[in-house]
């Protein structure tokens, strides 16, 4: 997929110095999980916006990988084969939230934004919150699935229209924040602390089940 949307607002630089527009990040994804629905996931965007994709890829592979994972016909083999996949693409999640989060620090350097030594961090960063957003783009098209099912009840289609009310508001609430939170960070109100995630599991020297296997291999 040719994608080269970009995320950024003039009409947002008086609330964030940055030109992060919330609003059009909740559009670009949600556009981007109905297109990866029928299309390959993919995507030829740079910079932030290209972070932030990539992100919103390896959500959409987790999704469905997990999907699979929790199916009664699938096979054992398969589901030691989803885990793995699963595990690959949690870790690149992860990677890329950080990404998304090292690239507005390197901004806020350039920009020369530097927040007070007592000034207070939120407890989630930009990437972190973005990832939420991602997430839940994903939770509402396949809700918006269940609302749409004609072979399904119509105790099922109401139940899914009224989870949908819910998330729209999520939605809303979310984008919300993003935009103050960015706010803030760029007008140093708050400083920006990436959140190392240090994941060991998939780590060979880190996780004991890699390195003892390793090692017996090696005495072997």
């Amino acid at each position: 997929m040719n994608d080269t949307t970009t995320v950024f607002s003039p009409a947002a630089t008086f609330a964030t110095g940055l030109s992060l527009d919330a609003p059009t990040v909740a559009a670009l994804l949600e556009r981007l999980v109905a297109d990866w629905h029928t299309i390959e996931p993919g995507h030829a965007a740079t910079g932030l916006t290209g972070k932030i994709c990539d992100l919103h890829t390896f959500n959409f592979q987790l999704w469905h990988e997990e999907d699979i994972a929790r199916s009664p016909a699938v096979t054992d083999q398969r589901i030691a084969e989803v885990k793995r996949a699963i595990d690959r693409f949690n870790q690149a999640r992860n990677d890329a939230i950080e990404k998304v989060d090292d690239w507005l620090v390197e901004e806020l350097a350039r920009r020369g934004v530097i927040a007070a030594p007592e000034a207070p961090a939120a407890t989630e960063t930009p990437g972190a919150a973005i990832d939420r957003l991602s997430i839940l783009e994903l939770r509402r098209f396949h809700m918006r699935e269940q609302i749409e099912r004609a072979d399904a009840a119509v105790e099922h289609r109401e139940k899914a229209a009224a989870r949908m009310v819910v998330l729209d508001m999520q939605r809303t609430n979310l984008v919300e924040a993003i935009d103050r939170l960015l706010a803030e960070i760029f007008s140093a109100q708050r400083p920006l602390r990436v959140f190392r995630q240090m994941k060991m599991y998939n780590d060979p020297t880190m996780n004991p089940y890699l390195y003892k296997a390793r090692q017996t291999g090696a005495a072997a």
